[in-house]
């Protein structure tokens, strides 16, 4: 077999075999097969595409080529979550404890933020003494006793997926519905979950931003769930304004803590609780309803709040960080952006909010970049609110304080104002499953 051969099969428009699909991420995983070639047959993808058969076929063959997480030892039904990722998508948190709660083992495998979107393992190593770089042994035996782990993925989960997003970066070759699903759901494939449920964000700090490109996104990942036997569904929500208020690592775990204590911001806790219902449902707790009902049983009873402090003692961390918000990191300086003109926030620009946050310190730019966990920026009015000149619409913490006037910059440039209060949008947008998408026609 030919590289050569695979390359011209697909130029010219034909369906791949599994055998083939097979031989290129084994020979260019074991260097076999050079870059100028894989760069070429991944443009042949991005220009003839890949039929559904032959995404699933990717997708398994890059969640083998590393590590495969053996979640059986762990009693009951395994449902993962994964987000595409956004601006304040502290979701994890939240729907993680909420669901263990509910008596649903909560194995989790999540990664690190990189650019303007932020990652939850950076997150929770905010919270003083947290270790997410536990043992397999020790991660199974927590999820066992406590019902919960998170902890970071392990440096061999889906290789190729590595090998190949790298090359695909720089060869604009990115934006290809076969390709991302294919990169997504390796990794949850090679995470061990029984079943999935996936958060497909859309809007303007959203990879996809528009919800018919985001559709077919979650459409293809559901598909690619079901023809590798994970019962998978979908749900597309709105990343046009950053969810909740904060956008930094320990402001985005105090507002988890609020949100489980039941008094967080409205959307933050519509779109978790929405997640963990899912979850529940995938894992048979019953019908939807039901499950949205134990979920707020979970929250208003403390049983989600004390779950999350179960976890932050399991896990090393300072558990009285969830009273005491003090323990967490602190900035030297705090600088409140204020509006120049009165009017309604009629549009925010989230992947330049993303931005503004990194400058601060939040995120990095680079996998070897520090980040600041008490950096980031608070919202105290979102799109929709009106606000007065010289009212305060964010608060940026910083230790960098030559970085506020660019971070300021940023969010003049994603801030609109208008004289007119713009309609409001659904959160959740549309539900996608097996047998078909529905939209949310609120």
């Amino acid at each position: 077999m030919r590289m050569y051969d695979i390359i011209e099969k697909k130029r010219d428009g034909f369906e791949l075999s599994q055998e083939e699909i097979n031989f290129f991420i084994s020979e260019y995983c074991n260097n076999k097969i050079p870059d100028y070639q894989a760069a070429a047959f991944l443009m042949a993808i991005f220009l003839k595409g890949m039929n559904e058969r032959e995404t699933a076929q990717l997708t398994d063959a890059m969640a083998h080529s590393g590590d495969m997480i053996d979640l059986s030892e762990i009693p009951g039904i395994k449902v993962d979550k994964h987000s595409t990722g956004g601006v304040g998508d502290k979701t994890t948190l939240i729907l993680g404890p909420i669901v263990a709660a509910c008596g649903i083992p909560v194995a989790k495998m999540s990664g690190r933020g990189l650019g303007h979107t932020g990652g939850t393992i950076d997150k929770l190593e905010a919270i003083p003494g947290f270790n997410t770089s536990i043992s397999r042994e020790t991660f199974i035996q927590n999820v066992k006793d406590i019902g919960i782990a998170i902890a970071g993925q392990t440096g061999n989960l889906a290789p190729a997926d590595k090998k190949i997003y790298a090359l695909r970066d720089v060869t604009a070759t990115v934006n290809n519905i076969s390709l991302i699903a294919s990169s997504i759901m390796s990794k949850k494939l090679a995470s061990g979950a029984d079943r999935i449920v996936l958060d497909v964000k859309t809007g303007s700090g959203a990879f996809m931003k528009t919800l018919e490109d985001s559709v077919k996104l979650a459409q293809a990942m559901v598909k690619i769930g079901e023809n590798t036997g994970r019962h998978t569904v979908a749900v597309v929500t709105e990343m046009d304004i950053p969810l909740g208020k904060a956008v930094g690592n320990s402001l985005e775990i105090i507002e988890a803590v609020e949100t489980l204590k039941n008094r967080g911001p409205q959307d933050l806790a519509e779109v978790s609780f929405e997640l963990a219902a899912r979850m529940l449902e995938l894992s048979g707790k019953g019908s939807f309803e039901h499950c949205r009902e134990l979920v707020r049983e979970a929250v208003e009873s403390g049983k989600a709040i004390n779950k999350f402090e179960e976890l932050i003692a399991r896990q090393g961390g300072r558990k009285e960080v969830i009273d005491d918000y003090s323990l967490f990191p602190q900035v030297k300086h705090v600088f409140e952006y204020k509006a120049d003109t009165a009017g309604y926030i009629s549009t925010m620009k989230t992947d330049t909010v993303g931005v503004a946050s990194l400058e601060l310190g939040a995120g990095r730019e680079t996998k070897e970049s520090t980040i600041d966990y008490a950096a980031g920026i608070y919202f105290n009015k979102k799109t929709g609110d009106r606000v007065e000149k010289g009212e305060v619409i964010a608060t940026l913490y910083t230790n960098r304080e030559e970085k506020i006037p660019q971070a300021c910059s940023l969010l003049k440039q994603a801030i609109g104002l208008s004289d007119a209060q713009p309609e409001k949008k659904p959160l959740i947008l549309a539900y996608i499953d097996s047998t078909g998408v529905e939209y949310n026609t609120f």
